[in-house]
């Protein structure tokens, strides 16, 4: 699939048309875990995408993407989980628009198994890939041909010269710690179980083999490292394979790295043969991946499995808010539950607010994300802070440094702990006129680093959108429409009206209608992508925000062959706070979502919306009405 452009018709004379080239997988019904692997090239600009189609289901998932451009052929491998609902595979290349640009597929192979498995028999080697290095590289041995060496070892496989294994020598090393690597294809899963394979070593003395896990940002972690004083030397056990078996904890996206580091080019040569990974752990002494859900609360149902520490100061408050024009909700729903340190109607000064969260285990790299607000603070260092407490001492992982905007902040702080700890809340007053209100909710905990979970942009999921990079595939109705949604980050231009952050993070990007230049009545539209009818119920689910006293009224349709059918609407001043909508339809033909926002009788009449979710299945609850208090009463 190529994209040339004729040399006698300039860019400006002729628009650009996408090609896009899709390829339909039959139904496929995949009982085991299987290996979707893809051979392909992108010259020149392009894309190319793979995704899993479900019945039923109005998005397509993604399993992998590339835009790397390459001079020659590349694999690329997949892990398709078991799956008891028939599904296909759709593989979608759009060349760039640059002259010569094209996108290839060569072979398209789906195996039983797990993409970590390899035997080396086949020339793709399962996707697994040498870090060049200019002296010391994995080769492939075996296969009746004798490369460097007359004494290689049989393959593991077939036990004889004709199968074929991967391995590495130090002949050609010329300096200290020569370091050989060979990579696995990268997880697409969370996958925990038993890495198992052969491996043959000589002149141990001389070289170091290890296995390590190396995640998308680049950072190591060691599994598994041979022994020299247990191990004995290649030729006294008879060139014998040595099995080895480690656990495997990977609940994000890793590459499995085999690397063999030398001193000197007499350090001999290691060889590898016969990998494979299964879901049980190598012994039933090993502890199951651990949940740090355990440690998420929303606080709409009470402290979850938080804590408090009466004996320091005053506690922590769980309050609501009803939805009002002067005080700010609940980041979950608008309406819901949060908890409040301390406020201004206190009557007391000098003290401290602990919310101890459950025990997280030691040895692992935690993600904690959570919101807060402040108000009224003139000392915010002391306003909030984050500890991480073990037996018997106490770490800050993380302060509070944005001055007081009334707003829910996210943050995402990254901690590792060697030992089993606690994540603390700690909220201090010093005197009674350095102290506000600090609130606290959402709070989530995930296994590895923040960039690899909660920096993950929820537009990159199907049906997802928090406007952070764009707008995820909406566009704008330009026909029926008097305006356009405006995208923005920050406070709308108009005073008493409008959000003051989005709902994302408060320091994002979110859709809004400027009430400003339209006349009384007029309207903005925005339509999703053409989505995919189903026999079973859907659910859309998004946040709004209706905040002046000039307020219009913000419609939810759905559109099918240019009919529109209300499914949602709220007309007038609603809340200075984000709520949320759930709204539940069914439609078993192609359809559009539209968003319909109408401007009311002044110019404070900014209508936003934000973090936008399509997904199949009946709602999980039913949506919180928005009644408009008429005081920030908190119950």
């Amino acid at each position: 699939m190529t994209n040339d452009q004729d040399d006698g018709n300039s860019a400006a004379d002729t628009p650009q048309r996408e090609i896009t080239g899709v390829l339909l997988s039959p139904a496929l019904e995949q009982g085991e875990w299987s290996c979707l692997r893809l051979v392909y090239q992108i010259i020149g600009s392009g894309s190319l995408e793979v995704l899993q189609r479900m019945e039923g289901r109005s998005f397509d998932r993604p399993l992998w993407s590339s835009q790397a451009p390459s001079d020659s052929w590349v694999i690329s491998s997949m892990d398709l989980q078991n799956n008891t609902e028939p599904y296909r595979v759709i593989i979608e290349g759009k060349p760039g628009p640059s002259n010569g640009s094209s996108v290839a597929i060569f072979e398209i192979h789906i195996t039983p198994g797990y993409c970590l498995d390899c035997d080396f028999e086949e020339s793709h080697l399962c996707g697994y890939s040498n870090q060049w290095n200019a002296n010391v590289n994995w080769y492939v041995g075996g296969g009746g041909v004798q490369l460097l060496h007359n004494s290689m070892p049989n393959d593991h496989t077939y036990n004889n010269k004709t199968g074929h294994f991967m391995y590495v020598d130090s002949v050609y090393a010329k300096t200290f710690k020569e370091v050989a690597k060979l990579v696995s294809p990268m997880t697409m899963v969370p996958m925990s179980g038993c890495l198992s394979f052969q491996y043959q070593r000589s002149e141990e003395r001389g070289n170091l083999f290890s296995v390590f896990t190396r995640d998308r940002l680049g950072q190591y972690q060691e599994l598994w490292r041979a022994d020299s004083e247990n191990q004995s030397d290649w030729s006294e056990t008879l060139r014998e394979w040595i099995p080895v078996q480690v656990d495997l904890k990977a609940p994000y996206s890793v590459q499995v790295v085999f690397e063999v580091a030398f001193n000197s080019p007499r350090g001999g040569r290691v060889a590898l043969d016969d990998i494979s990974f299964s879901p049980e752990f190598c012994s039933t002494d090993t502890e199951p991946t651990f949940d740090p859900s355990i440690a998420n609360c929303d606080f709409e149902s009470g402290l979850c499995h938080y804590t408090q520490d009466q004996v320091t100061g005053l506690l922590w408050r769980r309050v609501s808010v009803k939805p009002n024009i002067f005080r700010n909700g609940d980041h979950t729903t608008g309406a819901g539950s949060f908890l409040l340190a301390h406020s201004w109607l206190s009557l007391r000064s000098g003290y401290m607010s602990r919310l101890i969260g459950p025990i997280l285990p030691g040895n692992t790299k935690y993600c904690l994300r959570f919101y807060f607000s402040l108000r009224g603070f003139n000392q915010t260092d002391q306003a909030l802070a984050v500890y991480l407490q073990q037996s018997s001492s106490q770490e800050k992982i993380w302060t509070q440094g944005e001055r007081s905007r009334g707003i829910w902040i996210a943050t995402d702080v990254t901690f590792q702990t060697s030992q089993p700890a606690k994540v603390v809340f700690i909220s201090t007053c010093r005197s009674f006129w350095d102290c506000g209100s600090v609130a606290l909710d959402d709070i989530t905990v995930s296994l590895g680093d923040c960039e690899l979970t909660a920096g993950v942009l929820s537009s990159t999921l199907p049906g997802h959108c928090d406007f952070e990079a764009g707008l995820c595939g909406y566009t704008q109705d330009k026909q029926n429409d008097a305006a356009d949604w405006v995208w923005r980050r920050g406070p709308t231009p108009t005073s008493y009206t409008g959000p003051r952050g989005d709902h994302t993070t408060g320091l994002g990007y979110y859709l809004y209608m400027e009430a400003s230049p339209m006349l009384t009545g007029q309207s903005v539209r925005l339509l999703s992508r053409p989505l995919r009818g189903s026999r079973g119920t859907q659910c859309l689910r998004f946040y709004y925000h209706m905040y002046g006293s000039g307020m219009g009224q913000l419609n939810v349709y759905l559109d099918k062959d240019g009919q529109d059918a209300l499914l949602w609407q709220r007309g007038g001043e609603q809340s200075i706070a984000w709520l949320r909508a759930r709204v539940e339809y069914q439609s078993e033909s192609q359809h559009q979502i539209v968003f319909e926002a109408t401007r009311g009788p002044s110019v404070r009449s900014d209508i936003a919306i934000d973090d936008i979710v399509l997904e199949g299945g009946p709602c999980p609850e039913t949506e919180t009405q928005a009644n408009v208090g008429s005081s920030n009463e908190i119950e």
